[in-house]
């Protein structure tokens, strides 16, 4: 039996063996208070049924793509910019690392209040929550170039510009990538956050939308949701990054294990 095909079952044992305790559990507890796995398939078919779950799902990833895009082509190059020139840096690196301990959620009132209660404030959360993780890894990454490829780079004649889009980008490009990965989870927090607050359409809004129902049913349904939704994002970004920028050193978790 190949370590493949191993693995494959071991995957399928761990996850009959997850689904039969949470079963269990639903029958100790009751399934209004835990559904199980039965039940909760009940209610995710109800939901599919009707159009809710697929649209909601939609609304959901649209928010976080962009909200998430925007926010890394915005802190890519400010990151270059913070890291490579040092008068911008004495001023730049306190605030950041300042506010960078102040959670999305914190400023969604402010954000309500000033971008509205439509699409923009949602959007404009997501792109704080990705921006501050983006540009202090892309920062990390200049800084971590070693000083004697920029000295040779200018030994031979190169310019400021050419140091820059020949020698510290292709060096900071793992760390770039990194903070885009990171900041994808932290984005599908943010909009859970918001849709929870103010909106009447998502993934967050079906979640806090349930319990005036008590249908605990649905809250899992959208829970699982954002794991997979969450799972396949992170797993198509580390496909188009390994497949892209593989010849930078970027490499997944997956390359790691084979």
């Amino acid at each position: 039996m190949s370590n493949r095909l191993k693995k494959g079952l071991l995957h399928i044992l761990f996850w009959m063996a997850g689904l039969g305790i949470w079963q269990l559990l639903s029958l100790v507890y009751g399934p209004e208070i835990l559904p199980g796995p039965i039940y909760t398939a009940k209610g995710g078919y109800e939901l599919l049924m009707d159009g809710t779950l697929l649209q909601y799902i939609g609304i959901s990833s649209y928010r976080v793509l962009l909200g998430w895009t925007l926010g890394s082509l915005i802190a890519i190059p400010a990151g270059l910019v913070i890291g490579k020139v040092g008068t911008i840096r004495v001023f730049a690196e306190p605030f950041l690392n300042f506010i960078r301990f102040i959670p999305p959620i914190a400023f969604i009132t402010l954000f309500l209040v000033w971008f509205g209660i439509g699409e923009t404030s949602k959007v404009m959360l997501i792109l704080y929550a990705t921006f501050f993780i983006v540009v202090l890894n892309t920062l990390t990454g200049v800084l971590s170039v070693e000083e004697d490829k920029i000295r040779s780079a200018r030994s031979m004649g190169a310019s400021e510009w050419q140091i820059v889009l020949h020698v510290i980008i292709p060096a900071t490009v793992p760390y770039m990538f990194t903070g885009i990965r990171l900041a994808m989870g932290t984005s599908f927090m943010a909009i859970i956050g918001a849709e929870m607050i103010a909106s009447n359409e998502g993934v967050g809004y079906l979640i806090w939308n349930s319990r005036l129902f008590f249908r605990t049913d649905w809250i899992f349904v959208g829970l699982i949701c954002l794991g997979f939704m969450g799972f396949l994002t992170d797993r198509a970004v580390g496909l188009l990054g390994r497949k892209l920028l593989s010849r930078y050193g970027v490499v997944s978790a997956n390359s790691l294990r084979r």
